[in-house]
């Protein structure tokens, strides 16, 4: 059966175009839908806290992409591959975590089954 993936991911991130590049990253990544869940900015306005609920569409591909800051993620259902740069290619399942440095390039292709 084929389903979709849900991660939650929380990242510190410098505020400055986070919400621009946001919209723009989910227009550019069919499949994929990413919903805020909480933004807590920072009292120097240059970084912000963001919690992020992302749905990721069965078999679907995200590009090898970058964040500006940390990026922690939980999975809370489905399975899907990660790729890291540096890092060997690992499988994703419900309940596993990861964490991701800030510019480190990453990639992800969701599964197909469940």
């Amino acid at each position: 059966m084929l389903a979709r993936r849900r991660f939650a991911a929380c990242a510190l991130c410098a505020a400055t175009g986070l919400v621009a590049s946001a919209v723009e990253a989910q227009a550019q990544t069919p499949g994929l839908t990413r919903t805020v869940l909480r933004r807590i900015d920072y009292p120097d306005e240059a970084h912000a806290v963001v919690q992020v609920l992302i749905d990721i569409e069965p078999n679907a591909l995200v590009a090898r992409h970058t964040h500006p800051g940390v990026e922690t993620v939980y999975v809370l259902e489905g399975e899907a591959d990660l790729s890291m740069k540096g890092q060997p290619d690992r499988t994703l399942r419900a309940g596993d975590t990861f964490v991701i440095p800030p510019e480190l390039p990453h990639g992800a292709r969701n599964g197909g089954k469940r």
